[in-house]
């Protein structure tokens, strides 16, 4: 299962490690300063061409990939849990 992030951009469910808002998170030199690190090593890829409001950090087959996207945290994480919820419906037939 994929979660849309905005634009044409999808991440592979079980890769996200984190989702996080950028103006709540920012405020912290501890995330700033892990993504200038991650825009220096080339693994930052902005999505859309809106202000970024979140960023999601995915593991992809072994490689760490970090997402600006135009889409809210709070929107991201409610369609996690309904891709979360939907795979357990069907799982288990409730």
């Amino acid at each position: 299962m994929y979660l849309h992030i905005g634009e044409e951009e999808v991440v592979f469910f079980d890769d996200i490690v984190a989702i996080m808002d950028i103006e709540k998170t920012t405020t912290s030199n501890n995330t700033r300063e892990f993504l200038k690190k991650s825009e220096e090593s080339g693994i930052v890829r902005t999505v859309g061409t809106d202000i970024p409001k979140s960023f999601i950090v995915a593991l992809t087959e072994g490689k760490q990939k970090v997402f600006l996207s135009p889409i809210s945290s709070n929107t991201l994480k409610k369609r996690v849990a309904k891709i979360a919820d939907d795979y357990r419906r069907n799982r288990f037939n409730v």
